[in-house]
């Protein structure tokens, strides 16, 4: 959701394990944050819930980073607005696509984004990709075959068909960012405080028409101690201080450290759909799991070569 600034050099290596334990810790958050939407999300809720969600952590966004928003130039607010309508479908793809299928498949099917982002931008820059980033691809496909058909094989559910439209979504995003000219120079903070605004508004709008389900004052008097502690979760955790972690982390290390320990993201979806979530995987669910997880991480690779 944020591009990174340039990383000053590496620290002595024998201190690493202190940069990179906060970052193993966003890849964690991450992924229990699949299980943590699941469990205070309806179908008829979506809308209102990703409302609370950040609204909650916005005006901390703009406290934070105020001055540096008023300095932004008129274009690169409107490019980081337009990637905030990106952001907003990823989100509204993603929070519909768990409600309808387990977190455990809805973090391993995102992770494709790692594979299709690197195939698009082949694509666009005319430029053919290594032959073990496309077998990586392959397997990490059938990886997705496997899991989703872990009951037998039949249709994929909706909400797997909706974290794959999710995770072409995010390489859109990626894609975006990284041609989008005028917000090439805008700061990290600015840029992520003016696309979650933009996404923020989307959803106002939405939840302001009729038939999308209730108000998100409706949705936030029902909430007991759970669903709070819950939404507190993916606001202040997986939005709030992940971000902050990340900006932390790529000045005391490389970039490519960072995404390998956030490429972990996934196995910690799996781990708490199943430890915590109680969902199962039959034995072809757990070759498609190993599958994308081995995929992902070996195109990762090649991809940095």
């Amino acid at each position: 959701m944020s591009s990174l600034a340039a990383p000053l050099p590496a620290p002595v290596p024998r201190r690493a394990w202190l940069t990179d334990l906060p970052v193993l810790m966003v890849a964690v958050v991450w992924g229990a944050s699949y299980l943590a939407a699941k469990g205070i999300t309806t179908a008829d809720t979506v809308i209102a819930v990703l409302v609370l969600r950040f609204a909650l952590v916005l005006p901390v966004l703009v406290v934070a980073g105020w001055r540096r928003l008023r300095a932004l130039k008129a274009a690169q607010w409107r490019g980081a607005g337009l990637l905030g309508l990106v952001l907003s479908g990823i989100f509204l793809l993603e929070t519909y696509g768990v409600v309808h299928t387990s977190a455990t498949n809805a973090g391993l099917i995102i992770s494709l984004t790692m594979i299709f982002t690197p195939l698009a931008e082949a694509a666009v820059t005319r430029t053919r990709p290594p032959g073990s980033f496309v077998a990586a691809a392959g397997l990490s496909v059938a990886g997705v075959v496997l899991l989703t058909q872990s009951g037998g094989f039949t249709a994929p559910s909706a909400g797997d068909l909706l974290m794959l439209l999710a995770a072409l979504a995010r390489t859109v995003h990626v894609l975006a960012m990284a041609r989008t000219k005028a917000v090439r120079q805008a700061d990290s903070l600015s840029l992520t405080t003016v696309q979650l605004g933009g996404a923020v508004a989307v959803f106002a709008v939405l939840a302001a028409l009729p038939g999308t389900g209730p108000a998100p004052w409706t949705v936030a008097a029902g909430f007991g101690a759970r669903e709070w502690a819950a939404l507190a979760f993916l606001s202040v955790f997986c939005t709030l201080g992940a971000f902050f972690v990340q900006m932390w982390a790529v000045r005391r290390t490389s970039p490519s450290r960072v995404s390998l320990l956030l490429g972990t993201e996934p196995l910690w979806a799996a781990a708490a759909g199943i430890a915590i979530g109680g969902e199962h995987l039959g034995a072809a669910g757990v070759l498609g799991a190993v599958l994308v997880l081995t995929g992902t991480s070996w195109g990762r690779r090649a991809a940095d070569r």
